[in-house]
Order: structure tokens, then C-alpha cells, then sequence
């Protein structure tokens, strides 16, 4: 099985691995049953906690080696309760990192890992929302469940006519990639990972129908898609997010919808999500500043961070992040 193993900040590390023992915070059920059911394969005993790695709720002592979910912020304050706990390895069950201050991590001796699950199933969602933007099933949906059969006011278009500019050619990127040939549309990549094909960011925006974006939120990666980058695409144009909410700055990707200068956006991600995904709020207040403007415009999808959510990412996730903690163990106290 290949490695994945992705090492970001590396401290000190003192202590050892508590006799293959593994807390794992914020888990889910289905989560929860995959640790129970792989774990002994690899001679870990998981202890499985529903609440997050936060000040308070961190039992002391607490395991060496540690799991999160991608929905915990991991602050400074967070990592120091973490450490005092005896905390040395947190592996997120995620391939983004940007949630976990990482540089405070590295400074108090903690290593942070991330894990990159299998990525077709982020790759399929990812077609799936350019062609619902493509033929406008938001609309045709909704009127159909309101029994509207009525044909759209306006035709789709196909994706074969598309040209598509990637940006970002690592696992995902590159399996998008290889479904969109399928398709028979041509493809523009913008990504340091593949040099050789690899053009300028100004230039695929100005060449593509669609943009999706595959890159990790970095601080130079927040707000890659502004509203400088936003002016160089077509009036037409789809642009798709399956990565992370700030790569776009939301308020300038409003007001280029608002004018027309962008033809529909498919976002499965969105900026300050955290205030708005994975809990039922069609009862309140929803507090997020995007989603109601968003929300109203026929031409664009967003979905709550679901992209990745599949039996096999599940089972993937688990496994890779059981294998992460063995591989740091044996790096480190072999």
C-alpha cells in the first residue's frame, strides 16, 4: 500500500506511544465502528470520544498519539492543554491542515500529520457540480418538486464544449482531471506539482469555461480568487470550489455574479463555514454573511462541505490514519 504519510510540523516529541494506544476526538458513529473494526489489525486499542479537542474537554492523561476531524479549530490554547495532557502526535483525519495552528504546534514539540483519503470520491462530486451548473438543475429540481415540468428558459450546455482549467494537479486535481477526459473537453492546468504542463494562473482564467480549484489554503493561497482574478475570467464562465471556502474572496465573487460578469459558481466549500455547516438550521438565524445572497441566485449550487462524505473515504480515512500513527511511532522511537 502506497505511503501518504504527510508530516507538516515536526517539535521535539518526548514520550512514546502509550502501549499502541489512540483517543480519537469528534467521531461519528459510522467513524466510530470503522476505528473498532480496523484498529486490532494494526494492534492499536482506540479510545473514541464524540467531543472535540478543546480546552475542558481533554481527559488527562490523555494519549501520546491523538486523532481530530476537520471540523475542530485547533488553537494555541488548544495545543497547550494538548501537550500538558501529554499529547505528541495529532493526526487529522483530513487532507487540509488549515484548521490546526500548526507553527504553535511545531514550537511546543507536537507533530501534526494530515491524511490523503482516497480522492475519487471529491473527484466525482466535483464533475457532478459542474454539469448541475452547466444544465441549471438547481432551477429544473426545484420547479420539478414543485410539479413545474416545464422545460428551463434557457438550454444547457455540455461539457465537451468546455475548456476546464485545474488548478492544482495533486491527487484530487489529477483525478478530476481524469474523468474530465472522458468527456472529451480540453483541459488547462495551473499547479507547481506539474511543471511541465503547468501555465500561469492569469492565463487559465482567461482561457477557461470552468475553474475548479484543488490547492490547500495556505496563507498565500487565501483569497487566490479575487477580484482581480474574477475580472480575467468570461462572462460565462462556472467556477467550482470542492477544497476550501477562503481560496475565494466571496464578497467579490457576489458582486461578479450581481453584475454578470461570471456565469455560475458551484462551491461545496464556503468562507466562515463553521458557522453554518453540519447542524439543521432551516429553523434560525443563520449567521454566515455569504449564504443568503448566495442562496437566492438560480445559478449557483452550494452543498455543506460534502464532497469527501463516501463509505470508501470512511473506511480509507480510518485506515491511513491508523497507519500515520505507526509509521511517526516507528519513525521517531525506533
Amino acid at each position: 500500500m502506497s505511503e501518504r504519510c504527510n508530516i507538516l510540523s515536526k517539535g521535539t516529541n518526548q514520550g512514546k506511544m502509550d502501549n499502541k494506544k489512540l483517543t480519537i476526538f469528534d467521531c461519528e458513529k459510522e467513524e466510530a465502528d470503522a476505528f473498532y473494526e480496523l484498529a486490532p489489525r494494526f494492534g492499536i486499542i482506540p479510545t473514541i470520544l464524540s467531543t472535540p479537542a478543546k480546552c475542558g474537554r481533554i481527559p488527562d492523561p490523555c494519549h501520546h498519539c491523538i486523532s481530530i476531524g476537520h471540523r475542530e479549530h485547533i488553537t494555541k490554547a488548544d495545543l497547550e492543554a494538548l501537550q500538558k495532557a501529554g499529547v505528541t502526535y495529532i493526526c487529522t483525519r483530513s487532507i487540509g491542515y488549515d484548521h490546526i495552528d500548526v507553527e504553535a504546534a511545531a514550537k511546543l514539540g507536537i507533530t501534526v500529520n494530515n491524511t490523503a483519503y482516497s480522492p475519487d470520491g471529491v473527484a466525482d462530486y466535483t464533475i457532478m457540480l459542474m454539469l448541475m451548473v452547466l444544465r441549471g438543475a438547481k432551477n429544473t429540481l426545484l420547479h420539478a418538486s414543485l410539479g413545474d415540468f416545464c422545460l428551463p428558459p434557457s438550454r444547457g450546455r455540455e461539457l465537451r464544449d468546455m475548456t476546464v482549467g485545474v488548478v492544482g494537479a495533486g491527487h484530487i486535481g489529477s483525478a478530476v482531471m481524469q474523468r474530465l477526459s472522458c468527456f472529451g473537453c480540453r483541459i488547462l492546468i495551473c499547479s507547481p506539482n506539474d511543471a511541465k504542463d503547468h501555465i500561469p494562473l492569469p492565463e487559465l482564467l482567461q482561457k477557461s469555461d470552468i475553474v475548479t480549484l484543488h490547492v490547500p489554503l495556505y496563507a498565500d493561497t487565501f483569497h487566490m480568487i479575487g477580484k482581480a482574478q474574477l475580472a480575467l475570467m468570461k462572462p460565462d464562465a462556472v467556477l467550482v470550489n470542492t477544497s476550501r471556502g477562503a481560496l475565494i474572496d466571496t464578497n467579490e465573487l457576489i458582486l461578479a455574479l450581481k453584475s454578470h460578469k461570471l456565469g455560475g459558481a458551484a462551491l461545496d466549500v464556503l468562507e466562515e463555514e463553521e458557522k453554518l455547516f453540519y447542524r439543521d438550521r432551516s429553523q434560525e438565524a443563520v449567521e454566515n454573511p455569504f449564504w443568503a445572497e448566495l442562496r437566492e441566485m438560480p445559478n449557483v449550487v452550494i452543498t455543506p462541505h460534502t464532497a469527501y462524505y463516501t463509505r470508501l473515504a470512511l473506511r480509507d480515512t480510518v485506515e491511513k490514519t491508523l497507519q500515520n500513527c505507526l509509521k511517526f511511532e516507528r519513525r521517531i522511537y525506533k
